[in-house]
């Protein structure tokens, strides 16, 4: 086989840079993994063609062929083969099934006397490595959407107070056709980023068959390369969509690729054509943003000859699956731990649960409007999420059949009857409920007091409330034992003991 046959364009550049710093040809035909006679000739060439590194920038694969190999056949002046259409080659590629065989077949078909095999995919070859890396990355259509935050905010300025706040940007691209979306959300946690999705998939009209984020904390509670934990938020939302999530690999920059360079681009287009924008809320900044993303899409690419979005409507919109009939609604998950009056809390509220289950781990999921209890996989309970008033939300049935009779009662009620017997047994009532973390959990000590008083005279059950209020017992315990014992007329604490004084006994001084 001819030496000009084994060297690609990019090998021969290679070569004339490893040999103008006096790399020895044994040692570039090791580099390059050629014959060592293959560099031998190939060199001659180019000292008889007078090229020397490094080549002028001018100087294209084309010309450069020319001089290397026109005294082996080539005839300066000669007519050419017939040159394909390189970019809608490019573009082809990008169909599902399409390889460089068929595209071959079909160049040969129309032009029979045309570039062979391996010289087309050599000069295809040649062409995609003049692509941008975005562009020329293989991707099968309707594949993938690499998903990031841009590391650059946009400011919004509060209209009444002046303050700039930052918004995050979020960034999503497509795979073959490089169709973008953006928009700015306030934060990166995990409301904004779930939703910053669910438009992205009805922007692009459908949804692709994998989603490639960055292993944003938010998205990946774990990142590893054989085993990445999606968190279980992200993961509902992905089950929602019938979508995968593939975590990009940690410290591999080519999973990400598309994404970073669809990043880089939307901050030149959105950030530095709106650097001399003041926007006065969210909104504003999203709708100057979709103008900016519309130019991104609309913009002919210079190698391609085509659009982002005349890529996406051709070939990768048709190849996306269908949206489901609803949007995903966000949801928090949280493990916890039902506490022994069987309520669970979530943001300083409490949900119950059936009491069979007190002290069981169990998953509750949190939306704007509900709460939902699970245990291994069942629903269990389900309330209306709580913003203000009380701060348990009790179902009955989920309540001991002894604690149902107490359901009727309130920390009120319990005032009001205590009121009746005197203020000294009022105030032990009140003590009781705020010496609990919450009120409910002191409802069977004030039902008690109430069963204890049920035959006494009123004097007597104030002088016992009163002595229960006196040294702290505020439970049914205490109040029994004063009422026992005979204790309320007793004083609360007897004179101190006098101080012993022994040459054995450490003083305060000791300690400090």
């Amino acid at each position: 086989m001819p030496a000009q046959r084994k060297l690609t364009m990019r090998q021969l550049r290679q070569m004339l840079r490893l040999a103008s710093v006096g790399t020895s040809s044994r040692d570039i035909a090791l580099m390059l993994g050629v014959a060592r006679s293959t560099i031998q000739d190939n060199l001659k060439r180019a000292n008889a063609a007078g090229l020397t590194w490094p080549l002028p920038g001018e100087l294209t694969d084309d010309a450069l062929q020319e001089k290397l190999f026109h005294r082996a056949g080539f005839k300066p002046g000669a007519r050419r083969r017939a040159e394909p259409d390189w970019a809608s080659l490019a573009v082809e590629m990008k169909r599902p099934g399409v390889t460089l065989l068929i595209l071959w077949e079909e160049y040969r078909a129309v032009h029979p006397d045309g570039y062979g095999y391996s010289r087309f995919c050599e000069l295809f070859r040649s062409f995609e490595e003049r692509l941008s890396p975005t562009m020329r990355q293989d991707h099968e259509v309707g594949d993938k959407v690499f998903v990031d935050y841009s590391g650059k905010k946009i400011a919004i300025v509060d209209r009444l107070t002046g303050e700039v706040r930052e918004a995050e940007i979020f960034v999503a691209v497509l795979g073959a056709s490089s169709f973008t979306y953006a928009e700015a959300t306030w934060t990166q946690q995990l409301p904004d980023w779930i939703g910053a999705h669910v438009r992205m998939f009805r922007f692009f009209g459908g949804v692709p068959r994998l989603i490639v984020p960055d292993n944003l904390k938010s998205a990946i509670n774990r990142a590893s390369f054989y085993d990445p934990e999606v968190n279980r938020s992200y993961g509902m939302m992905a089950s929602h969509y019938g979508v995968g999530v593939l975590p990009a690999r940690p410290r591999k920059a080519r999973d990400k690729a598309k994404v970073e360079n669809g990043v880089r681009f939307a901050q030149t287009c959105i950030l530095g054509r709106l650097r001399h924008q003041t926007f006065f809320s969210l909104a504003e900044a999203n709708a100057a943003i979709a103008g900016a993303v519309d130019r991104i899409n609309d913009h002919v690419m210079r190698r391609l000859g085509v659009s982002r979005r005349h890529l996406f409507q051709t070939i990768e919109g048709p190849a996306l699956a269908g949206l489901p009939s609803d949007d995903f609604e966000f949801a928090e998950w949280r493990l916890v731990r039902v506490a022994t009056d069987y309520h669970v809390e979530f943001e300083s509220f409490f949900y119950s649960v059936p009491h069979r289950l007190i002290r069981e781990q169990v998953d509750l999921r949190a939306t704007s409007r509900t709460i939902e209890i699970f245990h291994r996989g069942q629903r269990i309970a389900a309330h209306q999420r709580r913003y203000g008033g009380r701060r348990h939300g009790t179902n009955p049935d989920h309540m001991p059949s002894s604690h149902r009779r107490y359901a009727d009662w309130t920390p009120d009620r319990f005032r009001r009857w205590a009121a009746t017997i005197g203020p000294q047994t009022e105030g032990l009532i009140i003590a009781i409920l705020a010496a609990r973390p919450h009120p409910e959990q002191g409802f069977r000590t004030c039902l008690g007091v109430m069963r204890l008083f049920r035959d006494i005279e009123h004097a007597r059950a104030e002088a016992v409330s009163a002595r229960a209020v006196e040294i702290g017992g505020f439970n049914y315990k205490s109040i029994a034992s004063i009422l026992a014992n005979r204790m309320a007329a007793k004083p609360a604490s007897a004179e101190p003991a006098a101080v012993i004084e022994h040459a054995n006994l450490r003083g305060p001084n000791y300690f400090q």
